[in-house]
């Protein structure tokens, strides 16, 4: 840090019965009132100096033996007035980036300049400013911050934007060492080590990002504004830029969550605690929103768990429709690298009971099956309403992700990884017993049937999903089940299904007509099938006298959903007692397998009336596509 003298005389300035005022033999004549604070000073220091106390005193009507002069709205209060008016004495006083703000505004004020007389506070002050403040890297960070307690004054006399420039200058200017996770202590950055500009080379930093934690400490609109400056310089590379607002949201944005609960329980308490909650609220969400607009429009400029983060930010903090949009769309570039855990988006909203933001996921979801297509030529309905962003143009923002939707095709791996996170998630919201039937089959549904390469994950999600909504009626149980394909099912799948009793009755016909086809075509036992299986399945090209590989998973569930057959009888041996208190229950006004068709295998004897399918009901069960492979 560097700093400025100026003067020679020691302070001789005291308080006697509230009034400050300077030992001298020469009695006042002149008293000055600085928002609250009196002054009992002499003219001919201070008027030599400041053009303003000359003319206050000129238009003044009072005796000119003590003359009074009103300084109400003075920049930087006493302390700012005192440091000038030691300099009009003489007195010592000592400048740095801490307190150079307000003493540039106060000379401002008091018209110190060169007009009045040469060297004057104004010129040197000016004099320090360009050659030791904005030659070093943390003088010019102190100054900028600094900058806030007098925004105005600071715009106007440009010590603002010179000091956004000048820390713009000199990321782009220091070359890339080594990544920004090599974390160093601030106390080996770089620093100025005279006022020519000579910087000390001994406490080099190594990181490419050594710029970011010391940005970290200005305030979100100067933050906000250094920023673009150094984004538009053209030669940070956008992972930098990324890491430096992920730094940024750790320092500014922590335990939101737990914010927004405390606010929440206080509400019912004071008025004005409720305000300073709100006010807290506030101030959160304008820097959210800001972070947003930085974000870089590149692919994997930030993690998507980071983006995830903001997101969830932005849903407790109730941040802006157009925040929330570009989130989303963002997490849906890169959706392949987000977990379960970081879609759990708790809601917030006081309208619905629903413990999480299905919404939200289907909005990221529908973005992430949007990429590598052309844009339309109107905009998708979504379910938040756009807003302008004071940061770009909605234009500009929408050809960034247009672009970089159309450039990052999702891959064929992409989709299934997210055809098992999506399985995996609603397994999770399953078990919320507000979670609307509908909601839960449209994002089932919005996963593409060759994404999903088995069902053991979906037919989890369903079973769960019945366990915890156990009032929903037949249509609605068909309804649900209508999305599961039971030709992916696995074995252990297909025995659990079996014997699932919160299952359609239809399904569980289709898993055992099914499972005795496999069964037998794997164990090469064709002359066991029923006659009409076994001709639909020559019919679609399988030869019953081939097997096909059984389809299996491995996911990991909570322990009261794991499927477990054990203690199950053989299917070849089992009479399904649950299954003929179905078939008593159903409705009797469809088609049934004809009883000497049942009785031809084990695994359907006891069964009373199955209900039978139409030929093209079966089709759907065996796909023209089926690999065989020879028996064993």
């Amino acid at each position: 840090m560097k700093f400025m003298k100026l003067g020679s005389r020691p302070d001789t300035f005291y308080t006697a019965e509230s009034i400050r005022t300077i030992s001298s033999e020469v009695s006042s004549d002149l008293i000055i009132q600085v928002k609250g604070t009196r002054y009992l000073l002499h003219k001919f220091p201070l008027l030599s100096k400041c053009l303003r106390l000359q003319r206050l005193c000129s238009e003044s009507s009072d005796s000119p033996q003590q003359q009074i002069v009103q300084l109400p709205e003075f920049p930087g209060g006493v302390e700012a007035f005192e440091l000038c008016a030691k300099f009009c004495y003489g007195i010592t006083i000592t400048l740095s980036a801490y307190n150079i703000v307000t003493a540039r505004c106060a000379a401002e004020y008091l018209q110190m300049t060169e007009d009045v007389e040469k060297g004057n506070l104004i010129y040197k002050l000016d004099v320090f400013f360009n050659s030791c403040i904005l030659n070093g890297w943390k003088d010019s960070i102190v100054t900028l911050q600094s900058t806030k307690a007098l925004p105005l004054w600071s715009e106007d006399l440009a010590i603002t934007s010179r000091c956004i420039e000048t820390i713009a200058s000199k990321v782009l200017s220091h070359p890339s060492k080594v990544s920004l996770s090599h974390s160093h202590s601030r106390r080996v950055r770089d620093d100025v080590s005279s006022c020519n500009g000579t910087e000390s080379l001994r406490h080099k930093s190594a990181s490419k990002g050594w710029w970011a934690e010391d940005l970290a400490d200005l305030s979100i609109d100067l933050y906000w504004r250094t920023m673009i400056a150094i984004k538009s310089g053209g030669k940070t590379p956008s992972n930098l830029i990324g890491d430096a607002l992920k730094i940024y949201a750790s320092r500014w944005l922590p335990n939101i969550r737990k914010n927004v609960l405390v606010k929440r329980e206080t509400e019912s308490d004071s008025d004005s605690d409720s305000d300073s909650a709100s006010e807290v609220s506030s101030k959160h969400r304008l820097l959210l929103e800001s972070i947003v607009s930085l974000l870089p429009a590149e692919k994997g400029a930030v993690s998507c768990s980071f983006l995830l983060k903001l997101l969830k930010a932005a849903n407790i903090l109730k941040a802006s429709a157009s925040s929330k949009v570009e989130l989303a769309t963002r997490v849906g570039l890169q959706l392949e690298e987000a977990s379960v855990n970081d879609l759990l988006i708790r809601s917030v909203s006081k309208t619905n009971n629903m413990l999480y933001e299905v919404d939200l996921v289907m909005t990221i979801l529908e973005q992430f099956l949007l990429q590598g297509q052309s844009p339309p030529t109107s905009p998708p309905r979504s379910r938040f309403t756009i807003e302008r962003r004071r940061s770009r143009s909605a234009e500009n923002i929408k050809f960034e992700f247009q672009e970089s939707r159309r450039s990052s095709s999702a891959s064929h791996g992409s989709k299934l990884k997210v055809a098992k996170l999506v399985d995996s998630y609603l397994q999770e919201v399953a078990r919320d017993v507000n979670l609307p039937l509908s909601k839960f089959i449209a994002l089932a549904e919005t996963i593409p049937d060759f994404a999903r390469q088995d069902h053991d994950d979906l037919y989890r999600a369903i079973d769960i999903y019945l366990k915890a909504h156990p009032e929903l009626n037949k249509n609605e149980r068909k309804r649900l089940c209508r999305i599961l394909d039971c030709k992916k099912l696995s074995v252990e799948a297909c025995m659990h299904a079996a014997q699932n009793e919160l299952l359609p009755l239809r399904v569980v016909v289709q898993v055992l007509f099914f499972e005795q086809a496999r069964a037998a075509a794997a164990g090469g036992k064709v002359t066991d099938m029923p006659s009409n299986i076994k001709a639909l399945l020559t019919a679609h090209g399988i030869d019953p006298s081939k097997h096909t590989a059984p389809l299996s998973t491995t996911t990991s569930i909570h322990a009261d959903d794991n499927w477990s057959v054990s203690g199950f009888k053989s299917p070849k041996s089992t009479r399904n007692p649950t299954l003929r208190m179905k078939l008593a229950e159903d409705d009797l006004d469809e088609n049934v397998v004809p009883r000497d068709e049942i009785g031809r295998t084990s695994r359907f004897k006891g069964l009373l009336a199955l209900p039978t399918q139409p030929k093209r009901m079966f089709s759907k069960l065996w796909a023209a596509n089926r690999t065989a492979t020879e028996k064993n």
